[in-house]
């Protein structure tokens, strides 16, 4: 398997000199719920931090005014309840078709599976991350990637009806992004482990931080594949930073969000 390995001259895409607003990637982010707040946050924040421009979230409407008053840089769109429910699908489907990706699960909870299975459902690109890949799988989706840590893998496969020896071949148009000691990055033809991070990553938060960069690259033209890569190595790079830093394990996925600027 190829070790993954990224020059940390290689930054983000160049921007047309008299871009506008919204030009350089949008983002809808599905999240929150009566439980969770920060995950859409920090969510958010990584992908406005490594260069998108426009970030949406959809969130219950508790969890909306939280975020409003937490930052000025994420607008939210209030859904009544304090979770999702099915009948809200439509609504966020409307919106979906002026963004560039759909990230969804961050915080969501586990009471909105009919919910996410309408979403992912949509053409549109999209990272699914957290609870929501417990409700999905392979077979249903197309041009996602999915950013599982092991025990939300087994859960996938087992929806999917799979074993990990046949995932590739089956995966489709998908890529899985499995987090862990050693990251790997699965798509049909291709398969990558990448080496950086460290044990202070097992901090909550952190893989809402990894999901935001992934949707953040998406939004600006990566593919799948490159985007679950570039993603995996700066968040593992930057935990890697702040592990110097901290000269130990006491930093927080907040503080990886701050320190994104280094890398993007």
């Amino acid at each position: 398997m190829e070790i993954l390995s990224l020059k940390m001259s290689q930054k983000n895409k160049k921007r047309a000199e008299k871009s506008h607003k919204g030009q350089n990637g949008k983002v809808l982010i599905v999240g929150g719920s009566k439980d969770y707040v920060g995950a859409v946050v920090l969510a958010g924040l990584a992908c406005l931090r490594v260069g998108a421009d426009y970030v949406m979230v959809c969130a219950p409407e508790k969890v909306a005014w939280t975020i409003n008053t937490l930052t000025p840089d994420l607008i939210t769109k209030k859904f009544k309840g304090d979770y999702f429910s099915l009948s809200q699908a439509r609504k966020i489907k409307d919106l979906a078709k002026e963004y560039d990706v759909l990230l969804i699960g961050n915080g969501l909870g586990d009471k909105s599976a009919s919910f996410v299975k309408a979403l992912t459902s949509l053409k549109i690109t999209k990272v699914i991350d957290a609870d929501a890949i417990k409700a999905v799988k392979l077979q249903d989706l197309d041009n996602a990637l999915i950013t599982p840590h092991e025990a939300e893998f087994a859960t996938l496969l087992k929806n999917s009806k799979l074993a990990k020896k046949t995932l590739q071949k089956n995966i489709g148009t998908n890529v899985v992004l499995l987090k862990g000691h050693t990251d790997t990055i699965i798509s049909q033809k291709r398969a990558k482990e990448n080496h950086t991070g460290n044990p202070g990553m097992t901090k909550a938060g952190t893989g809402d931080v990894l999901a935001g960069l992934s949707a953040g690259f998406l939004s600006q033209g990566y593919t799948l594949f490159e985007a679950a890569s570039r993603a995996a190595y700066y968040n593992g790079k930057i935990g890697d930073l702040l592990l110097k830093k901290h000269r130990g394990f006491t930093y927080l996925a907040s503080d990886m969000v701050n320190e994104i600027r280094r890398f993007a």
